[in-house]
């Protein structure tokens, strides 16, 4: 068990010191933070167009950062080595490849927290049609500069990682200027963050959980670029699996082949709640949970896969 733990925070810390790491969260930022300019080309449809765009983003740099970390912290020491040394003590395969998904995911997590704030930052400048608050953004920007400048400081004077200094100080900054922004009136009048869409951001980490579980599968076996590529399709095939595998008109051989691969691929689908909110549907407590025990049974099913995959492969020869 101690194993278990400490190479799933070696993996965590490791996914937070790559410096890809922070320079995608921070294009993600930088560009959900960008969204509310954008709002004045459309007409009382401001809320929608930087919850549809500042979801989607989320989901992309999730797919990528998941794919990177994965990466970097599987198949890079599969080629280095380390991956040999840790076998050569006790430490079993299964417990290599679960505790990398832990440390990956609970990355994952972290990167999605704070999209997720910083979505919520963002539609709360967005709420006026005609007039933005540029004071909020401002500080929003000046949030992510000072994070960067800190992780700078620390690396400067203590030789500290940049990038995972950089991401705590945004862990810590960026929850509690939303916060605070609660308390700030724009031109007298309170205008509260859009709490109500908590539960549609929470189906986030669930879809990113999921991606970051399939790039450990997909890593055991393939390089970064092979990874990235494969798990573009699937994610692809699992935006549009309803319409392209959930046909019922089908009969025999074609039916069954279909049904195995709408089952096999995940449907982000269920984790898209963006059609919701813009129709001011709320998001039952029960979907929540019921999307959590599926994502929880695909990971579990790809998490098996991976052991298998993992089980027989040759690690030796990577070394060199």
């Amino acid at each position: 068990m101690l194993n278990f733990f400490n190479i799933a925070r070696n993996t965590f810390r490791e996914s937070l010191r790559e410096p890809i790491f922070f320079i995608l969260l921070a294009s993600a930022m930088i560009m959900i933070g960008l969204f509310p300019s954008l709002s004045m080309f459309v007409f009382r449809e401001q809320v929608k167009l930087v919850v549809d765009s500042s979801m989607a983003t989320t989901l992309v740099f999730g797919l990528l950062t998941a794919v990177l970390c994965a990466s970097h912290t599987i198949s890079r020491e599969m080629r280095n080595g380390t991956v040999l040394l840790l076998m050569s003590k006790p430490v079993h395969r299964w417990t290599f490849v679960v505790a990398k998904i832990v440390g990956i995911i609970s990355a994952l997590t972290v990167f999605v927290f704070i999209c997720n704030v910083a979505s919520l930052i963002s539609i709360r400048i967005a709420k006026d049609q005609f007039q933005l608050d540029f004071t909020a953004m401002y500080i929003y920007f000046a949030v992510i500069l000072a994070t960067a400048v800190f992780g700078m400081v620390r690396n400067y004077m203590n030789q500290a990682p940049f990038s995972s200094n950089a991401i705590i100080m945004m862990l810590i900054l960026m929850p509690l200027y939303a916060i605070v922004l609660n308390f700030i009136p724009v031109r007298g009048e309170f205008m509260m963050l859009r709490f109500d869409i908590i539960p549609a951001l929470i189906l986030l980490f669930f879809a990113v959980w999921g991606m970051g579980t399939i790039t450990v599968l997909f890593s055991t076996r393939l390089d970064m670029v092979a990874n990235l590529t494969v798990c573009t399709i699937i994610f692809l095939l699992g935006l549009v699996s309803n319409y392209l595998f959930a046909d019922g008109n089908s009969s025999g051989l074609i039916s069954f082949i279909y049904k195995v691969i709408y089952a096999i691929l995940p449907n982000w689908q269920f984790f898209w709640m963006a059609d919701a909110i813009a129709d001011h549907q709320p998001v039952p407590i029960y979907y929540i949970a019921w999307a959590f025990v599926y994502i929880v049974l695909y990971m579990l099913f790809c998490s098996i896969w991976a052991m298998a995959l993992f089980q027989n492969r040759e690690i030796a020869k990577d070394s060199r």
